[in-house]
């Protein structure tokens, strides 16, 4: 996963990805909606003010929900991915572990270089280590990806 020349170069502290039309626009109008709407239906009460505030805070719920079920597809994705780069990079002896590392683990390692790999892989099952964050801090040699979700 090699950046592309318009991408900037990606590391640990400019890796998560914001998309401004849905975190700074599209969700908190969302939000205000179904605040306004559930104020309008306390204050107001009717069947069609509890309806609207009904309909507004569906509307925020199917909003976080597409976010996180793209989010979830992507981390099998990665976890694919991971897989088979892993036959490519890691001894036999880790090869065979494979199918040991979690979700986390394998998300986390997609950042580390195919020359950093086995060590860290070893690393991480050596020290139990399974929190992204933690993982993602000993990633040497960055590997940005810009296909993200």
């Amino acid at each position: 996963m090699h950046s592309m020349p318009s991408e900037p170069v990606q590391n640990l502290k400019n890796h998560p990805r914001f998309i401004p039309i849905y975190h700074a626009f599209a969700l908190p109008i969302l939000a205000l909606n179904a605040v306004w709407t559930i104020v309008h239906a306390i204050t107001m009460p009717s069947w069609g003010s509890a309806f609207a505030a009904l309909v507004g805070i569906a509307l925020v719920i199917v909003a976080l929900f597409a976010r996180v079920f793209a989010l979830r597809v992507q981390d099998r994705v990665i976890r694919l991915e991971m897989r088979l780069r892993m036959r490519d990079t890691l001894p036999p002896d880790l090869v065979a572990r494979i199918p040991e590392f979690t979700i986390d683990q394998l998300v986390a390692l997609r950042f580390a270089s195919d020359q950093e790999l086995p060590a860290l892989a070893r690393r991480v099952f050596d020290e139990r280590l399974n929190d992204r964050k933690a993982i993602k801090r000993l990633v040497a040699q960055w590997q940005g990806d810009h296909l993200r979700a």
